[in-house]
């Protein structure tokens, strides 16, 4: 699998802000049980996509070192948005494609206090990623400053998704399986560790 990291923070960068007015918090607690899982179904992302769904479970749940605080799914990708060769495509399978991001920030008792903290935890993640044999996919993790709390800034990442096939649904299926591994890749008992 495709996989590579950079940082991107000051001047206009983006900033991952968990106080926006939309945030749900996903964070598993002993008294969100239950709810948790319809909390996940009621976002649009994971009605379009299942594997966003499931991924967002896994990555809020008391085992993940890190939680989430927004997520987008775009069903079709424009052929400028992706580059084939990026995605380590087979010829003739990146007609369509699909794509992800998640904001990701650790949970509170691993904060990345500084960008060079969360660079070796994307450098971690890319060398589990670059070891799987998934093709016509591939994942961008962007180190950003990040607003926790109103009063505390950390570093977060975003970690782009994208995936391509030569039908759509098979583009969203791939996407899935990039999905998967790459969540699979961050838990800390995972097969890939």
């Amino acid at each position: 699998m495709e996989a590579d990291w950079e940082i991107e923070i000051g001047g206009n960068a983006p900033v991952i802000d968990a106080c926006w007015p939309g945030f749900v918090d996903l964070r598993w607690t002993a008294q969100s049980g239950p709810d948790l899982r319809s909390r996940v179904r009621s976002l649009p992302e994971a009605a379009q996509l299942p594997g966003v769904a499931f991924a967002l479970e896994r990555l809020n749940s008391d085992t993940s070192p890190v939680w989430t605080s927004k997520c987008d799914f775009w069903p079709a990708l424009k052929p400028g948005d992706f580059d084939a060769d990026e995605l380590d495509a087979p010829t003739g399978s990146f007609t369509h494609a699909a794509g992800c991001y998640i904001d990701l920030l650790p949970k509170s008792d691993q904060r990345w206090i500084d960008p060079h903290m969360a660079a070796a935890v994307c450098k971690n993640w890319c060398a589990l990623l670059h070891a799987l044999p998934l093709r016509s996919c591939r994942v961008d993790l962007i180190i950003r400053r990040a607003l926790i709390a109103p009063d505390l800034v950390d570093a977060g990442i975003t970690a782009y998704l994208t995936a391509c096939g030569p039908t759509s649904a098979e583009a969203s299926q791939t996407l899935e399986a990039a999905l998967d591994a790459f969540v699979d890749a961050l838990r800390p008992n995972s097969k890939l560790q």
